[in-house]
């Protein structure tokens, strides 16, 4: 990797890292510090690599330079010297100085602690996103304002206050007990799915998909069932869905970057591997009494990875699209099921359940009444498609209802 490229690299892959070993440490009151401590690290890299040269081991480099950062910084703040200095000597071998662990196995538990800690439910829900962003994923405030389509003073403002509840409550950063998973698990995988989301189904950056938050949010969870409290059934089957959407990443954009919907995709670009994996979490996911949407949205993905149109695939569909709706409305489960109901139904009835739903300032709304009325009243399809192309907020959704509209105006009439 060039060296322009490897410090802006590691930023992303170390910082994140180390400022939940620190965090962990020193506890969450102290976050200023360890951010201080992390971002100097980065500017003695920048500085001595630029003209020393890259070290042999530029991770290695990076952790000793925080450690020995630490300590210094330990030594001359009052603060720290009288206060937190002797419990830190009190928990160390006589004679050595306090040590700061960055092991990968004390990297996973701090990085699974803080993940807790931002959950916890005094934090309301959009900062906990927020605040995984930016602590657990490295990503600074420009990129979250780019996922969340606002300015970057915003998301400061809705990092500071959260960072400041968290310092009020004095929340430990430490390995979650049973009682703690129990309580905070369903706001952890909920950060993880909004997460997730956000890349699969990208509203900014022109970008029909930002893996790099998909793929965030699946570390995230490789993390979570890892650990053997944790590692309960809701984050397998969460795990699941997550590997078969992104075994489809590929196929969903086309030569042109344009989004190609699932009737369009290539099935010979989806990744059979992640399809797998997929299979073994799901399988995971079925220890236990235990249904949770996650199950069944897992489901409904496994359905999709199977190329063959099939009645039992599209009755299976629709099943389980009624179950989840039961479980937990939403609506746009009920539009993603007027189309299951299309393909088992026929298009009729999918057509008067999706009117109902009149979810008019929605794009996908639109653009699935386009397809539903193609071939049954191409007039209305192409209004409908006109619509949804108003109401597209990225450049590959405009291309992709033109691409609609002009394929219906051109289609020859029988």
């Amino acid at each position: 990797m060039e060296e322009s490229a490897l410090i802006p690299h590691l930023f992303r892959t170390e910082y994140r890292k180390m400022i939940s070993v620190l965090c962990a440490r020193f506890g969450i009151e102290h976050i200023e510090q360890a951010e201080d401590i992390v971002s100097e690290t980065f500017l003695a890299a920048t500085e001595s690599w630029s003209t020393r040269g890259v070290p042999e081991n530029p991770q290695g480099w990076l952790y000793t330079t925080a450690k020995h950062k630490t300590l210094n910084w330990l030594k001359r703040n009052n603060f720290f010297r009288e206060k937190l200095l002797p419990d830190l000597r009190y928990s160390t071998p006589e004679g050595e100085e306090p040590d700061i662990d960055l092991s990968d196995r004390n990297i996973s538990d701090s990085q699974l602690a803080m993940m807790f800690t931002v959950c916890h439910p005094s934090i309301p829900p959009e900062s906990q996103v927020a605040l995984a962003l930016n602590l657990l994923c490295g990503f600074g405030a420009q990129e979250i304002a780019d996922a969340y389509l606002t300015t970057p003073a915003v998301i400061y403002k809705r990092l500071g206050r959260a960072k400041e509840k968290l310092k009020e409550a004095g929340i430990p950063v430490e390995q979650p007990s049973a009682r703690e998973i129990s309580e905070r698990i369903n706001a952890v995988l909920k950060t993880i799915y909004l997460l997730f989301s956000e890349g699969y189904f990208s509203s900014s950056n022109n970008a029909v998909v930002r893996k790099e938050l998909c793929v965030e949010a699946m570390r995230l969870n490789y993390l979570l069932v890892e650990q053997p409290l944790a590692n309960l059934p809701a984050a397998n089957a969460l795990l699941a869905l997550m590997c078969f959407h992104a075994s489809r990443f590929d196929a969903r954009v086309g030569e042109s970057g344009e989004i190609m919907l699932y009737h369009e995709q290539d099935a010979s670009r989806w990744n059979r591997e992640l399809i797998e994996k997929g299979e073994y979490y799901l399988n995971q996911a079925a220890t236990g009494p235990m249904l949770t949407t996650y199950h069944i949205e897992a489901a409904i993905a496994w359905w999709h990875t199977h190329q063959e149109d099939t009645p039992e695939k599209w009755d299976n569909i629709l099943d389980l699209y009624n179950r989840l709706l039961i479980l937990q409305y939403s609506p746009m489960a009920a539009l993603n099921r007027t189309y299951a109901l299309a393909r088992a139904r026929g298009k009729q009835p999918a057509i008067r359940e999706a009117e109902k739903l009149a979810l008019t300032d929605n794009f996908l709304y639109y653009s699935l009444l386009g397809n539903l009325y193609t071939g049954v009243d191409d007039e209305k399809a192409i209004r409908h498609y006109q619509t949804a192309r108003q109401l597209a907020n990225t450049p590959s959704g405009v291309a992709a209802m033109e691409k609609y509209i002009a394929e219906l105006t051109h289609r020859p009439v029988h």
